[in-house]
């Protein structure tokens, strides 16, 4: 009861904060609908004073947070500052837009998935040498940011071949380059970690027994399925929250109209009465869609579900692959080059005489549709993102290890489903479009996975018999904090905030992208797409310049990553990453 206590009053005050959102903002609500709406009048302080008190912003932000709860409980979800129609009936068609592609997607990850751990199935089946290397391939495909993989699909599909449409929603074909750019990552994500639990499942000693009665291996993998399905299914449920977040940019590239193009909109024209409705709207289908795998975890598993005693799977220590480490490094030495020379040339500079020219010498990734050099832009933007993502790793170290010290569950779990996306709209709502508010709606996400670590570790520390040894002897609180709860929690969770700092660039990258990160004519990766994407077709070279660093710095992050789990030994699967960010 306590922990659903927790859960419902963390969600409470992020509707709050929804409904608060034109309150907070820093920008005047009553000039955005006078420009949108009443452009031919002045704005005078008795017209704004009449347009504040038309739409009920005249009021405190308890009459705007009761105004804005008294319409949802009424099903009236607001009038459009800019169209001055009712919200309701365009974000009713959007969310079945948004549904129909989050299904879409679902439909290719889980075939996707099992396709990917099939090689480990068939092994552990047959009592042969369980691998990772399906592991690995699944983790570089699940660290391709959903906005990245949509722009290399239309760009060889739609736009070069011409298989499918790049744009619009209403067909299958057009369905089918949105639902990959979600489904892929989603799918990879399910596959790394069902490739990641089976050899615990095959190494049990029911595994054994069935080998040894002469069980087909067919039955044996349907087994081992089943034995991993407490640890994947909530997982499972937070993978269909992280499509909430994604949809945001992949809708807005293929031009669907979804919530999370609705909500995009609505952030950057401050028609914050739309972004509310969307967002509620993302928020509700995420907590549905949690509550929806629950209880099929409930349906599928019965007993074993509310059995305590259910063991975790611990994977087996597997061999070390050389490789890996060493593909890291080369990876990591090139990558560095590449930046190095970007840095070393102007990445404003513009020469209308050299637009979109191809690859040469004097601009060896070409140039963008100002003429500015693509590899200056690439190197200037790599330090500006990779600075600002050490920055947001090291506050959301800070914020980690406080909330995990006080333990705060329940607002951990609920942060953790939050996708970083959301966030940097109700940033941007409230702060505008800029660096440092995508810094901080990445920041304000981006603690809870180290928290949970940080709550893990500091239990188990905790009971240790040397801390009560301790206690025993006289040891106060601050002692105990100091020599001995500290150095065992802060580097493991340090190294856990270092892994995780590619996959910070990688959500401003996409924060930027969608326009509510660096703003021009500065350099960053993900504006670079997104401004070169209306010349895919004269000029592909400015669209995968930084697609190929995108990518480049998520495979770097899993090599990495995976090198040092090789050295690490054992992992347990119920501990597995969440969501996107598992990469």
């Amino acid at each position: 009861m306590k922990h659903f206590a927790g859960r419902a009053l963390t969600l409470l005050a992020v509707l709050a904060l929804i409904g608060l959102l034109p309150w907070l903002t820093t920008t005047d609500p009553a000039l955005t609908i006078l420009h949108a709406r009443y452009s031919d009048r002045q704005p005078t302080p008795e017209v704004l004073d009449a347009i504040r008190a038309e739409t009920g912003l005249d009021g405190g932000p308890g009459h705007v947070l009761g105004r804005w709860a008294g319409g949802l409980l009424h099903g009236d979800l607001g009038t459009s500052w800019v169209s001055g129609q009712p919200v309701g009936p365009d974000v009713t068609a959007a969310l079945t837009t948004s549904l129909s592609l989050m299904g879409a997607s679902l439909a290719l990850a889980v075939p996707l998935a099992l396709a990917l751990s099939a090689r480990t199935l068939r092994r552990g089946a047959r009592r042969e040498t369980a691998t990772t290397r399906a592991g690995v391939l699944a983790a570089v495909l699940a660290a391709l940011p959903e906005f990245l993989l949509a722009a290399v699909l239309a760009t060889v599909f739609a736009v070069h071949l011409g298989w499918f449409p790049a744009l619009g929603w209403g067909t299958p074909a057009q369905a089918v380059l949105p639902a990959l750019a979600m489904g892929v990552p989603a799918g990879a994500l399910l596959g790394r970690l069902l490739d990641d639990a089976l050899p615990a499942a095959f190494a049990e000693p029911w595994a054994k027994a069935a080998t040894a009665a002469g069980l087909p291996p067919s039955r044996i993998a349907r087994h081992a399925l089943r034995r991993t399905l407490p640890g994947l299914l909530p997982q499972g449920g937070l993978v269909v929250v992280g499509l909430t977040g994604s949809a945001v940019a992949v809708e807005t590239l293929f031009s669907v109209p979804g919530l999370g193009s609705t909500a995009l909109a609505g952030a950057l024209a401050q028609d914050l009465p739309v972004l509310q409705a969307a967002v509620l709207m993302l928020l509700l289908t995420g907590l549905v869609a949690a509550l929806a795998v629950r209880l099929l975890s409930r349906v599928l598993l019965g007993p074993a579900l509310t059995d305590r005693a259910l063991p975790a799977l611990v994977a087996p220590r597997l061999p070390t692959r050389t490789g890996v480490a060493v593909g890291a490094v080369v990876l990591a030495v090139l990558f560095c080059a590449v930046l190095v020379a970007g840095l070393a040339r102007d990445p404003l500079h513009v020469d209308a005489a050299a637009r979109l020219l191809p690859p040469s010498a004097a601009h060896p990734f070409g140039t963008d549709a100002l003429g500015r050099d693509v590899l200056a832009r690439l190197g200037h933007g790599a330090a500006r993102t990779v600075l600002l993502a050490f920055a947001v790793a090291a506050v959301a170290l800070l914020l980690g290890l406080i909330a995990g010290f006080l333990r705060a569950g329940a607002l951990t779990e609920t942060v953790n489903a939050l996708p970083a996306v959301l966030a940097g709209l109700l940033t941007a709502a409230v702060a505008g479009p800029g660096p440092w508010g995508a810094a901080a709606a990445v920041a304000a996400v981006a603690w809870a996975p180290l928290a949970a670590h940080t709550e893990a570790l500091y239990v188990q520390e905790r009971a240790a018999p040397h801390l009560a040894a301790a206690r025993s002897l006289g040891a106060g609180p601050a002692h105990l904090l100091r020599r001995h709860l500290l150095p065992a929690v802060l580097p493991p969770v340090t190294r856990h905030a270092l892994l995780r700092t590619p996959a910070l660039a990688l959500a401003l990258a996409a924060l930027g992208f969608l326009g509510l990160g660096t703003q021009p004519p500065a350099p960053e990766w993900g504006r670079m797409l997104s401004e070169n994407m209306p010349y895919v077709e004269r000029a592909p070279w400015a669209v995968l310049a930084p697609a190929a660093s995108l990518a480049v710095l998520g495979a770097l992050a899993v090599l990495v990553t995976a090198a040092v789990r090789g050295r690490t030994g054992a992992d347990t699967v119920t501990a597995a990453p969440t969501a996107h960010e598992a990469a």
